[in-house]
């Protein structure tokens, strides 16, 4: 089957290898353009550029596909998709608005060939519509996510589903390990749908339980010791690896990497350092967090022990 393929970060690499394993003609890819990376901020290929290249397979990279922002240089890229003459568009976290022209390029697949997009979205929908399914299902204590083949249409996630398979959240989940599970998933479902493509149907999402995973912002980093301790530790393991969690002492953003929750009955105000010697225990609105590796600025991540013994905590200080 002649495929393009639109996606950008590591969880599309994974199932534009698997498509390129399963044997089909990935003929053209599109991917958000090289971004500064690092320390030393140089332009850096996104996973499925460099993965698209490793197959010697022709990659487009533009800023926009909108014909608003860039008339000309859109209504060539959606020519060039037209002519390429593709059965599908496959679409996997690529980052950019598909206009109409674009969901419309391939000749389509199914029953009467009207899946011409198909995206592989990491919910199951419409639970998570949105740009971060994982986190926020993480976040909200979720006890299952998954992925859902979706049918393109212009509305955000809105599209009919055509497949689905779900996977259980563990206590030990974060957002980088249940993503690189998830896209281990959506490759595997990819492929077992192209399978028998002339067999492709789709139905409608169900109108009840619809809600939206916003983008993560670097501004929901800072830790409320007044949340619940279950509620920290969960947005802790779902802001792995990005934006974190943090906290601040003497000035200085302290993050927390990994912690636990700890039983405490007492009524320290939340924010209250409990021990500060062997362990890290801060108290918190219910129950209290035990951080077990933390990073202070400008050093590597460290065990609670060695943190400590960088930087000075009293029993009872209260931290913002």
């Amino acid at each position: 089957m002649k495929i393009i393929f639109a996606g950008t970060p590591d969880f599309a690499a994974v199932a534009l290898e698997r498509l390129i394993e399963a044997g089909h003609d990935v003929s053209l890819v599109l991917s958000q353009p090289d971004r500064p990376s690092g320390r030393g901020m140089k332009l850096t290929a996104s996973p499925v550029k460099l993965l698209a290249q490793k197959h010697d397979i022709e990659v487009i990279t533009p800023l926009t596909l909108s014909l608003k922002k860039a008339p000309e240089e859109s209504a060539a890229i959606h020519e060039r998709l037209r002519a390429e003459n593709a059965d599908v568009l496959v679409v996997a976290a690529y980052g950019l608005i598909l206009p109409q022209p674009v969901l419309d390029c391939a000749k389509g697949i199914g029953k009467n060939s009207d899946i011409r997009a198909i995206n592989i979205h990491a919910s199951l929908l419409p639970r998570w519509r949105g740009a971060a399914p994982i986190s926020r299902a993480i976040e909200a204590g979720d006890a299952v996510t998954g992925i859902t083949l979706m049918k393109m249409e212009l509305g955000l996630d809105t599209g009919p589903m055509i497949m689905k398979d779900s996977l259980e959240i563990t206590a030990e989940d974060t957002s980088e390990s249940l993503t690189e599970k998830l896209a281990h998933m959506g490759g595997e479902l990819i492929v077992r749908a192209l399978k028998a493509p002339e067999a492709l149907t789709f139905e409608a999402q169900p109108e009840e339980g619809v809600n939206y995973a916003e983008k993560l912002l670097k501004s929901e980093s800072r830790i409320n010791w007044r949340d619940d301790a279950e509620q920290i530790e969960r947005r802790l393991r779902a802001f792995t690896p990005f934006p974190g969690l943090q906290f601040e002492k003497n000035g200085e953003l302290m993050k927390i990497w990994a912690a636990k929750v700890t039983s405490y009955d007492g009524d320290a105000q939340p924010g209250t350092v409990l021990e500060a010697k062997q362990k890290f225990v801060v108290a918190c609105g219910k129950n209290a967090i035990e951080a077990t590796i933390l990073q202070r600025p400008g050093k590597g991540r460290m065990p609670a022990v060695g943190f400590l013994q960088s930087v000075h905590f009293d029993i009872g200080e209260i931290l913002a």
